[in-house]
């Protein structure tokens, strides 16, 4: 199904940039600099919830942003109020995007400190599209991060994205269902995602339905009717144990059955689900229903999930809401944009930001990044960010060393070594097509499993090294020394 682009909701997102970005862009169109050529990187410094890794998402949204850019006559009448002068005016009402753009492919493991995003072109352009770039990656990011791992906590039980209401705003809720649905969920309760993204809209009912019948059982039929081919019905708003799935068994019976269906399942929202669930399998395996479904929700995230099974419970699916979609132990995703190199002639002079903080200090260069992966296992060995001109030969030994820790080295055989971006704009036209959503998702699926246990587990996982190549280290300790001496 084709996403419905902001232009066909009526929007012009051009405007939604810092308002630095057009004080720094005006400072450089009146200093002629409105050509120069710049490469800014987009990385992040840390993984939420203290994870082994994240995954990229977003990528799509950025393209489609990418290929509109277009300041309307609203956003330039609005510029003028601000003080902006006709010149620089002039420039915004003929701009086009002219750059060009590189992106680690939706659905990868990705990991501190590397370049998940690419933009080189005039810097003005660069400087101008910084807020969407960061947007539409850290918040999907962020979302598909979250999803995964409530995933991998579920082992191969299905997740359900259930957090539309407790989204931040209703793009946090669409958006937040396409990440999520990357990360592994099978659905969502959104419906405007499955227009839009083709994302399975998944639900029943609320405890209203039950309320407004004279009785559990009469609300329990009356679905069972309209819906004997799908029917799963929610058994906790008044007792699970001594009515809802008596109750419901009942409706299995007198309206499912004779229609020449098995019901689908039951759910429960509230109370001790790892107790009541055991109790569920059994009063539904002496029933006859012992392919009858059990779903939890209510508030659940990873640890809960990992939990309740770890203790027995009989749960075959989950629906998480409000803990997946506002990402709510760790929601920020800390992707910055930074000014990595400039054009002189025809060289591109490396820039570094240094800072007392040692975790701010960036990696200089137009740079290229690299996946290497063992031969033997199939799993990822370490990441590898090079200049953009250097080339990994899979065929030779390579060395491998910490770029904090240059003493520990290691030489790696019998690999191969792959590029991560792809390019997605060459001199602002876009060059690349977007995966479908199950393309990405079933991608994601893939790679995070040529990841190691050790990098996956929840708590303390092992480091999965990001290392830098020779020539780039030298530049950027170069730069280091040099920089120290002012």
């Amino acid at each position: 199904m084709a996403f419905k682009r902001d232009g066909e909701r009526g929007r012009n997102l051009t405007a939604l940039m810092d308002f630095y970005e057009l004080t720094m862009a005006k400072g450089y169109f009146s200093n002629g600099m409105q050509d120069s050529t710049a490469v800014f990187d987009m990385f992040f410094r840390s993984v939420p919830d203290g994870g082994g890794f994240a995954i990229m998402a977003g990528v799509q949204q950025l393209v489609e942003y990418l290929e509109s850019l277009t300041f309307s006559e609203n956003d330039i009448n609005m510029l003028r109020k601000k003080g902006f002068d006709e010149a620089f005016l002039d420039y915004l009402k003929n701009f086009k995007f002219s750059c060009d753009v590189w992106a680690v492919p939706e659905g990868t493991p990705i990991f501190p400190g590397e370049p998940i995003i690419t933009v080189k072109g005039p810097v003005i352009q660069a400087q101008l599209i910084e807020t969407m770039v960061l947007l539409c990656i850290n918040h999907q990011s962020l979302i598909a991060t979250k999803a995964n791992r409530i995933v991998r906590a579920a082992d191969g039980r299905a997740v359900m994205e259930f957090g539309s209401r407790r989204a931040q705003g209703f793009d946090g809720a669409i958006y937040g269902a396409r990440a999520a649905y990357i990360g592994g969920c099978v659905g969502t309760a959104c419906v405007m995602s499955e227009r839009d993204f083709d994302i399975p809209a998944l639900g029943t009912m609320a405890h209203s339905w039950i309320q407004m019948f004279d009785s559990e059982l009469d609300a329990f039929c009356a679905y069972a009717r309209e819906y004997p081919d799908n029917c799963t019905l929610l058994v906790d708003t008044y007792n699970v144990i001594k009515s809802g799935v008596p109750n419901a068994i009942e409706a299995f019976k007198r309206e499912v059955l004779p229609r020449g269906f098995r019901p689908k399942g039951v759910r429960i929202d509230s109370g001790d689900i790892t107790y009541l669930s055991k109790k569920i399998r059994k009063m539904l395996d002496e029933a006859g229903f012992e392919d009858c479904k059990i779903v939890a929700s209510n508030s659940l995230d990873e640890y809960i999930i990992r939990d309740m099974l770890i203790q027995g419970a009989k749960v075959d699916s989950f629906g998480v809401g409000e803990r997946l979609i506002t990402a709510s132990s760790a929601p920020v995703f800390g992707g910055v944009y930074k000014l990595a190199a400039v054009k002189h002639g025809d060289e591109f002079v490396p820039k570094i930001k240094i800072s007392e903080n040692v975790g701010k200090i960036t990696t200089p260069c137009f740079k290229k990044l690299w996946r290497l992966y063992d031969n033997v296992t199939g799993k990822a060995i370490a990441d590898v960010i090079t200049l953009k001109d250097e080339v990994i030969d899979s065929n030779e030994p390579y060395e491998l060393f910490d770029p904090e820790y240059t003493w520990k080295r290691k030489t790696v055989t019998n690999f191969t070594a792959k590029p991560l971006q792809v390019q997605l704009f060459e001199n602002g036209e876009s060059v690349y097509t977007c995966p479908s959503l199950k393309e990405i998702q079933a991608f994601c699926n893939a790679q995070v499993d040529t990841l190691w246990d050790e990098v996956t587990r929840f708590e303390n996982p092992h480091k999965y090294y990001v290392d830098l190549s020779q020539k780039l280290w030298d530049e950027k300790n170069s730069l280091l020394e040099s920089k120290s001496k002012i």
